[in-house]
């Protein structure tokens, strides 16, 4: 018997039963479905929170008080009780960690009211201050005028860098840049404007802030925060050895003694990364456990319904064996049938995945991007499926007594 008279009997068979066929292929798809739109999920979730992250720049990670990601309770109180990093710290890691490019310091603080001859803002500008090294190492470009220079941190000058939104805010049809603004009961000329970065996880606005010299920054505000510090390795080969320099510089400042945990925390984009590989690699191993369970049903099902077909058809077989089909024929025919069963399965599947990963990216705006090794393998899988639970039915339908399968009513 050819391949294509395998086929098309098998098409012939499942078109007789519409409804049954589907039914039967509801596990493989709901299977196929879950792991296709959890990976496409995940895989675009990881690339989003990438793209998101980049805040800070090429070869770079920061040391602060606090973890990225905070969790509450008992641990957010052992946060809370770590000794604050100062500036004086940042100094020290400058000075003494030769693989380190740049080291900046950082203070911020939210919810700053600013005003120009043109437009007020609302009172939610976060202000940082900040040392030269701010946009290199967070990954800022200037769109107008300069940044920061050494000497504006030394002489603790009232000068400021807008970012896009203010600048746009507050000086909406002329150029920001040697403007005067007012904001912290001070008198700030602006000196640069920072590009657009957009917003981040579509929270908020990442070009909702100012820069002023970290300096100028501790008159107005005071030093009773945390600094952040921020370094920059000479170049990736060295990263590891400058983060390791870095935090043996701060253990020793901080006196931890060799076995006690570091009481600061170090972040850059790799990190946070590991930390969200971990939860989506937790989501899609779930999502596979689910697979399993729907694709055991789903063949379950598939044998369930190839042993009604083959008891349906015990006639037709009989016939068949009759005018000289042998034990191989009929074994293929079934075989091929419940494979193509599970195979549409799968294909209906996908289907729903991509679907489900669709309506997410248009409903949350997380972009979804199946693997393609995802796809091959979740057709792979419901086809294999169907073979498993589809050769006894059709072994046993192969064993039919040709003459009392002929008289079977």
């Amino acid at each position: 018997m050819r391949l294509a008279d395998l086929f098309s009997s098998a098409v012939l068979a499942l078109q007789v039963n519409k409804l049954r066929s589907g039914l039967t292929t509801l596990g493989i798809i709901i299977g196929v479905g879950a792991v296709v739109a959890m990976l496409a999920i995940t895989t675009g979730f990881e690339d989003y929170v990438a793209d998101q992250f980049a805040g800070l720049g090429a070869n770079t990670f920061q040391i602060q008080k606090h973890p990225a990601m905070r969790l509450g309770g008992r641990h957010g109180s052992k946060w809370r009780t770590r000794k604050d990093i100062s500036i004086e710290d940042a100094d020290a890691v400058r000075a003494l960690d030769e693989a380190a490019r740049f080291v900046g310091a950082e203070l911020w603080t939210w919810g700053a009211l600013m005003r120009s001859r043109y437009e007020d803002t609302p009172p939610n500008v976060v202000v940082c201050g900040g040392t030269p090294e701010f946009a290199t190492n967070n990954g800022y470009d200037i769109a107008e005028g300069r940044i920061l220079n050494p000497s504006d941190v030394q002489h603790e000058r009232l000068v400021v860098v807008l970012g896009a939104d203010i600048a746009a805010g507050l000086f909406p049809h002329s150029s920001a840049v040697g403007q005067p603004v007012v904001f912290a009961g001070r008198r700030f000329t602006i000196i640069g404007v920072f590009a657009t970065r957009g917003s981040f996880f579509g929270l908020g606005s990442r070009d909702n802030f100012v820069l002023i010299p970290i300096s100028s920054f501790v008159n107005i505000y005071g030093k009773r925060r945390s600094v952040n510090i921020t370094v920059q390795a000479l170049d990736p080969s060295v990263f590891d050895k400058a983060r390791d320099r870095a935090i043996q510089i701060m253990r020793q400042r901080r006196g931890r003694k060799p076995g006690q945990a570091n009481d600061f925390d170090i972040f850059s984009n790799e990190s946070t990364m590991d930390q969200v590989s971990q939860i989506t690699d937790s989501i899609t191993w779930a999502a596979i456990g689910i697979a399993i369970i729907s694709l055991l049903v789903g063949g379950i099902g598939i044998m369930n319904i190839m042993m009604v077909s083959v008891t349906e058809r015990t006639r037709e077989i009989g016939t068949r064996r009759a005018l000289g089909a042998r034990r191989r024929h009929i074994l293929a025919q079934f075989t091929v049938e419940a494979i193509m069963l599970s195979a549409l399965g799968g294909l209906l599947g996908l289907g729903l995945g991509f679907g489900s990963a669709w309506l997410v990216k248009v409903l949350v705006g997380i972009p979804a991007a199946a693997p393609m090794w995802a796809v091959v393998v979740a057709l792979i899988i419901s086809s294999v499926s169907g073979l498993v639970f589809g050769i006894y039915p059709a072994w046993k339908a192969s064993q039919l007594d040709p003459i009392e399968a002929l008289r079977y009513e």
